[in-house]
């Protein structure tokens, strides 16, 4: 404040005074967003996940939802918007807000397999939108039977699919997802041929499975409570080790040297969003997947706690769009739009 009353510091000061002002107003303007991102949320979040109910991408989406909400402080709703093998949630959520109000939860499929398979994608996944943290992978998927084939190990399935007359089917979560890919490479290397039949998810493929409909599938989450109550015959893991779950299963590597499938699922982001709501989603989701409670529903599901900076889950991304683009093109595998 000026406090000359006459003269030149009275002129000086009624100079300086505007300039303050100025400064001030420009300071305030700069101010105002981080003080608005510090307060993120401010209302409910939606967390799309674009296949169906009962699914690992699912069932991590509603597990982490449920923990997160009293973390935020707001809602977070689980939304299923099923269809084209996740197309569907990928485009609404990249052309929506990038303000962390409308989140994706992925599986690697949607982001590094879909744009190798369709002709025409509504978006491009790596530049519409960003990854914020990975939250599970699935260390192995498991081939399963419906207890009508008469297979006990995987050599007898293999040796009992060479003969079948028609080829036997198999279910798969869609058409050029990693279940469907996997069986693909599984035909591959062991020389059989099987009927592929898509289903719209985990968890209607399973059902298919359970009721007969096919002879076959490998699956995740969808299929570990069925191995568990008998209802669905295991023969065998796809990772790159025996499986904490069903220890006594082999991996099909031990019998296929090099076959190897695993997947992870992960939050995503319409590109734009700011530094401040990005590193809260991830502590929050730091501090969820580090609850016991949450380790435990995962491993019920077959899947587990993966935790990453945007920089790793972004390299992953990359690494696995150019894997899946390499097997699509092997195996001639297209969607039309």
């Amino acid at each position: 404040m000026c406090t000359h009353p006459v003269g030149e510091p009275a002129r000086r000061c009624q100079r300086i005074q505007p300039a303050l002002l100025a400064v001030g107003i420009v300071l305030g303007a700069l101010l105002i967003p981080h003080s608005v991102l510090a307060q993120y949320p401010t209302k409910p979040i939606r967390l799309v996940v674009g296949l169906a109910q009962g699914g690992a991408p699912d069932i991590a989406a509603r597990i982490i939802a449920a923990k997160m909400a009293p973390l935020l402080g707001q809602p977070v709703l689980v939304e299923n918007r099923v269809g084209s093998n996740g197309s569907i949630a990928t485009e609404f959520v990249a052309r929506s807000a990038p303000d962390g109000y409308v989140l994706l939860m992925s599986n690697d499929s949607m982001m590094t397999i879909n744009p190798h398979l369709y002709t025409k994608m509504p978006v491009d996944v790596l530049k519409d939108l960003v990854p914020v943290t990975a939250v599970s992978q699935t260390s192995n998927f498991f081939l399963t039977v419906h207890p009508s084939v008469p297979a006990k190990t995987l050599q007898e399935f293999i040796e009992y699919a060479k003969t079948a007359n028609p080829p036997l089917a198999y279910a798969s979560v869609g058409y050029g997802s990693q279940h469907h890919l996997a069986m693909e490479m599984l035909k591959w290397r062991a020389g059989i041929n099987l009927l592929h039949v898509p289903y719209k998810g985990g968890a209607p493929a399973a059902t298919a499975t359970l009721a007969g409909e096919v002879s076959a599938m490998i699956g995740g989450a969808s299929s570990v409570a069925q191995i568990t109550n008998g209802k669905l015959r295991a023969l065998a893991a796809t990772g790159r080790a025996r499986s904490a779950l069903f220890p006594e299963l082999p991996i099909i590597a031990e019998f296929y040297p090099g076959y190897e499938l695993t997947t992870w699922i992960g939050i995503l982001s319409p590109v734009g969003l700011g530094d401040a709501a990005a590193s809260r989603l991830r502590a929050e989701v730091s501090k969820v997947l580090a609850m016991p409670d949450v380790a435990k529903g995962f491993a019920a599901a077959g899947i587990e706690p993966y935790l990453s900076t945007s920089q790793q889950f972004s390299d992953r991304i990359r690494a696995d769009y150019e894997k899946y683009g390499k097997l699509v093109k092997m195996f001639g595998i297209k969607v039309g739009n």
